[in-house]
């Protein structure tokens, strides 16, 4: 992400949480500055992304097999439906990146990281229909469809291994799905030895044999084709291996207890995003209940997390933000059974009635259940990428 983008981002999130723009300047200002680059650089971490894509892409379309494939696992919000609808908890679509030889296919999978478990890899092509062929009644109604990995790519390559074949009617077009899950993992391993894909179709006239007699869909270089060439990769992306904090230029320092500016700072689980707190209230601290507020047992409440309004709109396809709901509300002894109060809860609460100890506060509201959600974004290399991300929606709340 570039300079200017991170400025834009960076003036916007003081705009949202109500800082004028001459906030970024001063000694308090820059360190509601470094508070602020600290929120965004939490927040790709929590979303799993060491670099932001360098442009918006709003003339592009995902390919419309993972637009349906986002619809299946999970609802408008990105909210996954069921458990295990995803083969595994990343998917990616990778387009055909040859723009020249009708029967060659290639595809960059330089963006598969080491930490990735490969679960299965489809190469998805287009068959076209064969028009105006003469004398149809002296053809063979089926065609021979190889799938050869190239291992050595010149002009015309020679050295090649069968991975896949089968039998095609002549006369119908539409989708075909090869499994290269095998070949797709080597190149993984060593992306060196990746040289493509090469389809080959031959069939049996009345006299003799024709050999790629019939085409599948190739996008051109500057016209793409919704029927071009994927390759679709089921991936276990082990987050724990790859999760780590991205470097910053200078390591954020929380300002001193005695800083009287201090206390308009936002809490760093507040910057996340434009988030709108029932909807029409600004973010604040609820951590602590004023004597006029009136006390209300723990539960959920709003919030809404905009990736429009925090500028990742641009290669965020789905969803437009999420509902990602928090935990707000007293834990106020006698803790009834809606609260789902643990065993420590309990005795907590009743030392903190009983005032048996100065030091002991009410159990904390907090979310007992969370949900995972769904995004489909285009990475760096204009990819498309479908993501399941555990626990990220509060489901219920409870007194811990």
């Amino acid at each position: 992400m570039g300079a200017s983008r991170d400025l834009r981002c960076l003036a916007l999130l003081l705009l949202l949480l109500g800082l004028p723009a001459g906030a970024a300047r001063g000694p308090v200002g820059t360190q509601r500055t470094g508070l602020l680059a600290e929120a965004l650089r939490r927040l790709q971490e929590v979303f799993d992304i060491e670099a932001l894509p360098h442009d918006v892409l709003p003339h592009k379309k995902p390919p419309q097999f993972m637009v349906e494939l986002f619809h299946k696992v999970a609802d408008s919000n990105g909210i996954t439906k069921a458990p295990g609808l995803l083969e595994g908890n990343m998917v990616r679509s990778l387009e055909d990146r040859d723009y020249f030889d009708q029967s060659y296919f290639y595809f960059n999978i330089s963006s598969v990281g080491k930490n990735e478990q490969m679960l299965k890899a489809e190469l998805r092509v287009f068959k076209l229909n064969k028009n105006h062929m003469p004398q149809k009644s002296f053809w063979q109604h089926f065609l021979k469809v190889e799938v050869y990995e190239v291992l050595d790519r010149g002009s015309t390559p020679e050295r090649r291994t069968l991975i896949s074949s089968r039998l095609l009617s002549m006369y119908t077009e539409g989708w075909e799905v090869f499994n290269v899950t095998q070949t797709v993992s080597r190149w993984v391993g060593n992306s060196s030895v990746n040289r493509g894909f090469l389809i080959s179709t031959t069939h049996v006239s009345k006299n003799k044999m024709e050999v790629n007699f019939v085409r599948f869909a190739k996008s051109q270089r500057n016209l793409r084709d919704s029927r071009n060439a994927f390759l679709v990769l089921f991936t276990n992306h082990d987050r724990q291996r790859a999760f780590h904090f991205l470097p910053s230029s200078t390591e954020f320092q929380p300002a001193a207890p005695d800083d009287a500016a201090s206390s308009s700072l936002p809490r760093q689980n507040e910057v996340l995003a434009n988030i709108r707190v029932n909807k029409s209230r600004r973010i604040r601290d609820t951590s602590a209940f004023s004597p006029r507020d009136p006390i209300v047992p723990c539960q959920l409440s709003d919030l809404f997390v905009d990736f429009h309004e925090i500028g990742w709109a641009g290669w965020i396809i789905f969803p437009r933000g999420y509902k990602a709901y928090y935990c707000k509300g007293a834990c106020l002894f006698p803790l009834g059974e809606s609260l789902r109060a643990t065993n420590h809860a309990t005795v907590q609460s009743i030392v903190h009635t009983l005032k048996l100890s100065k030091e002991v506060s009410t159990p904390c509201c907090v979310p007992d259940k969370l949900n995972s959600i769904s995004i489909m974004y285009f990475d760096d290399n204009e990819n498309v990428v479908l993501k399941n991300y555990k626990d990220m929606v509060a489901a219920s709340c409870g007194c811990h």
